[in-house]
């Protein structure tokens, strides 16, 4: 049975929404306490039917705090009982002082609501702004998006503000659009998704709603709403794959509201979208399944002009709020006037009403307290705030070609000039005072009637920088593309990536283009260090460009990657190396694994590097440089193992310390006299495996058990030769919920959280284990207990440990637990396609279960990382705790754990080794010397150093896709001996 069944039964378990339903995250904080039943209750019995209708109607005004302003908002909240306030534009002071007025004189607090989609600053004068979501959406790391999202619901609080109506989830696929184009994230669906659910979880996680817009998508069309009604004239099936795919993946996120847009969309429904039932009920709350504030777009836009009674219809189509009528008094009396008629009943108002009251409860309206204006100023505008600032423009610096390698430049050669478009000198001066500091440039700046002047002077230089500061760049075209195509040239574009529209061929001809997005002074440096060598840069292009490139486009800067050196430099043969390109192929057409990445340094230098396959079988996706793949137990040696060294090395314990010292849970156990080097060595005696997860399962549920080894009606589930599962079992709710909340942050799958004391139950689980004699024997157990001593000597998570003392300076950035905090699914590779335990692919959550029952962050499992990464780790171990110009452990303390060897196994103090007297069981090639130390991974990873050779070997893939349970073909044709055989058949004598 599949396993879309198993997550029915859970869904109807654990919750009241319908079984496919996400409910809105704000909601599911507070929806079935108490509090807020009987918060909702109390307001709804003192207010009469059009103190409730009233409810559902948010007014516009301006923040201007004359007496006349104050009487009509004083007459909008008492007479006409409004639900919401939005305040367009003016002073930050004016609409504090406007709020306060207005909450102090509501019988029901209101909902202040605000349109930021670039921050405060979008509306409010002398307030922070942040880049137009185009630029964002050039930024790879979406943890930036969810910063923001916190930054602007930090903001929005202080100034008694609990909805945003942003971000925009409109996909940009119409240069002529004449309204959205630079306020979306871009051009493809699936990245707009991921950075409109960034933004919306750090917004909401920090208290304030989000409403995304404008449903169904305004992005592919010509007309602006706020002028006349647009058309998205497509059918069903298109609409589906671009303009409704971000919308159905924030649902699916949670998001608290969606701001139904005055589009036409014949394929869902006739008339405007705003008051059309097919497009309301049918499509985003029957299909999308959308349970939170359906919000018009303002009422007052001509795209909905003509239509009478609209905010009746309004609410008929399933609109919960409307947004800036045009005449309050009218329009409540119509939605009287249509309940009278029987059009609208009470039940309906009523729902409505208690949604709207049920938000107010989660966003902290039953608690209301004043605003203060002192210092508001100040708060806001925080070291914090202006960091994230920084950060967001650098990360999203792209660097869309650079043909002739001049990022970096290389510093030896002379003759650099850089010419500068912009209006005056001034613009350019940080740009070129940063280059001038390191190098010599020379500096000239364009000026339209001189153009022949600055020809002659750029005739013998040898290459050239053109700093674009003004979009008025088409005087300019001759001259930059006759340089482009005599010499490298170097396009930097400090302003709206769209000027290079105006000069394509230019674009086409530049050997480099770099966007920079703008011309802020620590954004020109930024780029100078760029080009200087001294800065890193990912960035990828959001929308298609100047006929040349195509949204998604982009190269990665890294200024601490190796170069690629020739193998003969390094005394190796390359045509040999190169077998293992076949190696690598034959695996593929075996499914031994979808894709993989094999990296190999010699002297600290790679000699090869390749990615090969894909993702999938499916081949939609390429494994590239950067793909995370889940590293299954090499976490052990490249996580766990790490902090452990360091501690040691600090003196914070020692190998034969019992670790019942530091954890007292293990006191008057059997576990009492185990000591670190035990668990190091796997001579702790505990078994090589325990099912933690069955606490998370309603064992009673599983008829014969979970696991049988013949099958049976209920036993279909085939895992391995004689293994079959239970394929009707329910989680225990006690443990597991659907939806995430402060009692169930840990999320183990897409749908699937754990309460979030379930590690400490893994805990209490090990420390009842049964040990048996203290021989050999491989146990994820071991590491475990060795995350928890990590933890309780470094006084931190480990995760928060080794990211501050090892990935962060080491710059290590494609290395996380979690790696969904930091990364999209897109960058990683998945594990398993349909987990039987968790009913769903996993891409970004580690498929060990004893680690995802963990929360993800585990000793034995759990890191997600690069071969890069991997590879620079392992670099460290073989140049005794170097990397860099920094030492991270003492050269000591790197030669006693990668030397010392068990007396009873092959094993390393957390090192796996060689077995060089049972070549047959060895995990490495028999050429391979004793000396060498790694480890191997259960997803198909493996890192192994060798000191005596200086050599390096890392292989990363997913094996284990699309089931763990198919037959190991990595293993069973040797793959990875194989290819380090080659490896050390290249080496040249």
């Amino acid at each position: 049975m599949k396993r879309r069944i198993l997550w029915c039964i859970l869904c109807a378990c654990l919750a009241s929404t319908s079984l496919f339903a996400q409910e809105p995250v704000l909601l599911s904080r507070v929806h079935d306490t108490e509090a807020c039943r009987k918060w909702v209750d109390g307001q709804m019995e003192k207010m009469t039917l059009k103190q409730k209708v009233g409810q559902l109607f948010i007014y516009t005004l301006q923040p201007v705090t004359n007496q006349y302003s104050k009487n009509v908002l004083r007459k909008m909240v008492d007479d006409y009982g409004v639900g919401g306030l939005l305040f367009t534009g003016g002073e930050l002071r004016k609409q504090v002082q406007m709020t306060n007025y207005a909450q102090a004189h509501a019988s029901v607090p209101l909902m202040v609501t605000f349109d930021g989609e670039w921050g405060l600053g979008m509306r409010l004068k002398d307030t922070p702004s942040f880049p137009y979501n185009r630029v964002l959406g050039c930024i790879q790391n979406d943890s930036l998006l969810y910063e923001y999202g916190k930054e602007v619901a930090r903001q929005c609080r202080l100034i008694g503000v609990q909805i945003n109506f942003a971000p925009v989830a409109d996909v940009d696929n119409n240069p002529n659009n004449p309204v959205i184009n630079f306020r979306s994230f871009g051009g493809d669906p699936k990245r707009v998704a991921e950075k409109v659910a960034a933004y919306v979880k750090g917004l909401e996680d920090n208290g304030v709603m989000a409403v995304c817009k404008h449903f169904p998508g305004h992005g592919d069309t010509e007309i602006d709403s706020h002028n006349a009604l647009p058309e998205l004239n497509f059918d069903r099936a298109r609409l589906d794959s671009i303009e409704l795919y971000p919308f159905k993946k924030a649902v699916e996120a949670g998001i608290g509201g969606v701001m139904v847009g005055h589009l036409h969309a014949p394929s869902l429904g006739e008339g405007p979208a705003s008051i059309s039932q097919e497009v309301i009920m049918h499509t985003l709350i029957d299909e999308l399944r959308f349970h939170g504030l359906v919000v018009t777009d303002a009422l007052e836009m001509k795209g909905i002009a003509g239509h009478d009674d609209v905010c009746a219809r309004a609410l008929i189509a399933g609109n919960d709020v409307v947004l800036s009528p045009r005449n309050l008094k009218k329009e409540i009396d119509g939605v009287m006037s249509a309940l009278k008629k029987g059009r609208l009943s009470e039940a309906d108002i009523d729902r409505k009403c208690r949604k709207v009251l049920s938000f107010k409860y989660a966003l902290g309206l039953s608690s209301w307290e004043k605003v203060e204006e002192e210092g508001l100023a100040e708060k806001l505008v925080t070291p914090e705030l202006l960091s994230l600032q920084q950060e967001l423009s650098k990360a999203a610096v792209t660097v869309l070609k650079d043909s002739s390698s001049l990022v970096p430049l290389d510093l030896s050669v002379s003759g650099t000039v850089l010419l500068s478009v912009s209006p005056s000198l001034s613009e350019a001066y940080p740009f070129y005072h940063q280059l001038k500091q390191t190098f010599p440039v020379g500096w000239l700046h364009a000026n339209v009637d001189s153009l022949d002047v600055v020809e002659t002077r750029l005739r013998p230089t040898q290459r050239v920088l053109v700093a674009l500061h003004s979009d008025k760049v088409e005087p300019y075209a001759a001259l930059l593309e006759k340089l482009a195509k005599d010499k490298p040239l170097a396009l930097i574009c400090f302003g709206d990536m769209k000027m290079l529209e105006k000069i394509p061929e230019v674009v086409r001809h530049a050997s480099t283009v770099v966007l920079a997005h703008t011309d802020e002074k620590s954004v020109q440096r930024y780029v100078a260090d760029l080009f200087l060598g001294n800065a890193y840069a990912d960035g990828r292009l959001s929308i298609p460009l100047a006929g040349v490139f195509k949204a998604g486009d982009g190269l990665t800067i890294d200024p601490e990657a190796p170069r690629q050196y020739s193998p003969e430099d390094l005394g190796m043969d390359a045509s040999i190396l190169s077998q293992i390109d076949s190696i690598a192929e034959e695996g593929i057409q075996l499914k031994a694994y979808p894709g993989c990445h094999v990296m190999i340094l010699r002297e600290g230098l790679p000699v090869y590097n390749k990615c090969f396959g894909n993702y999938t079988y499916a081949g939609k996706e390429s494994v590239k440089e950067n793909s995370l793949y889940d590293l299954a137990s090499l976490t052990k040696v490249t996580a766990t193992l790490l902090a452990v060294m360091k501690l040691y090395d600090e003196g914070k314990f020692g190998l034969t310390d019992c670790v019942s010292d530091y954890l007292p849970i293990l006191k008057k156990t059997d576990k009492s006299r185990i000591t670190v080097r035990d668990l190091l060595f796997h001579e702790s005696g505990l078994p090589a495996y325990w099912p933690f997860y069955e606490e998370a399962l309603d064992m009673k549920s599983c008829k014969g058990g979970l696991f049988r080894k013949k099958a049976d009606k209920n036993h279909t589930l085939k895992l391995a030769e004689n293994v079959y599962a239970c394929n009707d079992f329910r989680y225990n709710p006690e443990w597991v919920s659907c939806t995430s909340s402060v009692e169930y942050p840990l999320q183990v799958a897409d749908s699937l959280f754990l309460r979030s004391d379930f590690s400490k139950n893994i805990l209490e689980q090990i420390a009842k284990v049964p040990v048996k004699g203290k021989s050999y024997r491989y146990s994820c157990l071991n590491f475990m207990l060795l995350k928890e001593l990590v933890e309780k000597v470094a006084g931190v998570p480990m995760d928060v440990y080794l990211d501050s003392v090892f990935y962060t300076p080491m710059g290590l950035r494609h290395t996380a637990f979690l790696p969904l905090r930091k990364f999209t699914k897109k960058q990683i590779v998945p594990s398993v396609e349909n987990d039987f335990l968790r009913g769903s692919k996993l891409q970004g959550f580690v498929q060990d279960e004893a680690a995802a029952f963990m929360g993800g962050v585990s000793g034995n499992a759990g890191l997600f990382s690069t071969a890069q990464d991997v590879a620079k780790i392992a670099q460290m171990w073989l140049d005794k705790g170097i990397c860099g110009d920094r030492r991270y452990l003492s050269r000591a303390t790197c030669e006693l754990f990668t030397t010392l060897k068990s007396r009873d196994s092959r094993r390393g103090l957390g090192f796996d080794k060689p077995d060089t007297e049972h070549t047959d069981n060895s995990p490495c090639t028999p050429e391979a010397p004793a000396s060498v130390f790694g480890h191997t991974g259960f997803t198909g990873t493996c890192v192994w150093v060798d000191p005596d050779n200086e050599l390096i070997f890392v292989f990363l893939s997913n094996r284990t896709y699309p089931s763990v349970y198919e037959p190991n073909n990595l293993v069973r044709y040797n793959i990875r001996t194989r290819m380090q055989q080659v490896m050390y058949q290249a080496i040249l004598h």
